[in-house]
C-alpha cells in the first residue's frame, strides 16, 4: 500500500485516510517531539486527472487495459473506467508522497480485507505495482496515520509488492526497513504482511 503504503501503504497506506488506530504512548518529556508529518502533496481533483494518476503506477502494457476505481473519503469505492484485464489501479490519495497503485485480482483481495479489518483469503496470493513510489507511517503498524514520535517516514522508491504472504518470505528478508533500495517485509506477523521489491537503480 503505504502505505504506505501503503504505506501499502499497499501505501498503499494511501487508503486508510479516516480508518481508526491506536497509537502507542510514550514517556513524558519536557521537550517535545519533533514534528512527524512532512508537507501533503495534493492528490489529482478531477476524474481526468485521477485516472492519469492511477495509471501512472503500473506499466502501461498493464495500466492501459485496468479498471480504474476512486475511493472516496466514507471509503467506498467508484469506477472512473472499466478495464479488461483484471487490474485495478488507485490514483493518489493524500499522504506525505505521490503513491497511486496497480493491483490484480488477488490484490483487491487483499485490499478489501485490509480495508475491513479482516484476514486476506488464504491462498491467494497477490501482486501490485506502486512505480511512483510511496511513503508509509511504520512498518509494522498497517493502520498507522503518522510515525510514532521519534520515528520517521518510511520512503520506499519505486516497487512491486507481493501481497498475502503470510510467512513465507519473512526468514528469507529483512523485516525491519532498514534499507528501502532492497527487498524487505512490510507488516511483518500481521496479516497483511507483503514483501516490498525495489526497482529501477
Amino acid at each position: 500500500m503505504s502505505a504506505r503504503t501503503a504505506g501499502i501503504c499497499f501505501a498503499l497506506l494511501c487508503i486508510t485516510g479516516t480508518l481508526a488506530y491506536t497509537q502507542g504512548g510514550t514517556a513524558a518529556s519536557k521537550t517535545p517531539p519533533a514534528p512527524q508529518t512532512k508537507a501533503t502533496i495534493a492528490p489529482p481533483a478531477t476524474d481526468a486527472d485521477k485516472i492519469k494518476s492511477a495509471m501512472s503506477a503500473a506499466p502501461a502494457s498493464i495500466a492501459n487495459a485496468a479498471t480504474i476505481m476512486d475511493i472516496g473519503k466514507d471509503m467506498k469505492m467508484r469506477t472512473l473506467k472499466q478495464g479488461t484485464n483484471g487490474w485495478t489501479c488507485i490514483p493518489d490519495s493524500p499522504s506525505p508522497g505521490v503513491d497511486p497503485m496497480c493491483v490484480d485480482q488477488n490484490g483487491m483481495l487483499w485490499m478489501d480485507a485490509w480495508m475491513n479489518h479482516k484476514d486476506p483469503p488464504a491462498g491467494k496470493i497477490g501482486l501490485g505495482y506502486m512505480l511512483m513510489g510511496g511513503s508509509d507511517a511504520s512498518q509494522t503498524d498497517p493502520y498507522a496515520m503518522e510515525p510514532k514520535p521519534g520515528a520517521k517516514w518510511i520512503d520506499t522508491g519505486p516497487h512491486i509488492m507481493v501481497l498475502n504472504i503470510g510467512s513465507a518470505f519473512a526468514s528469507n528478508y529483512p523485516t525491519v526497513a532498514t534499507n528501502t533500495k532492497a527487498p524487505y517485509v512490510m507488516f511483518p506477523g500481521t496479516p497483511y504482511a507483503h514483501l516490498m521489491v525495489p526497482i529501477g537503480k
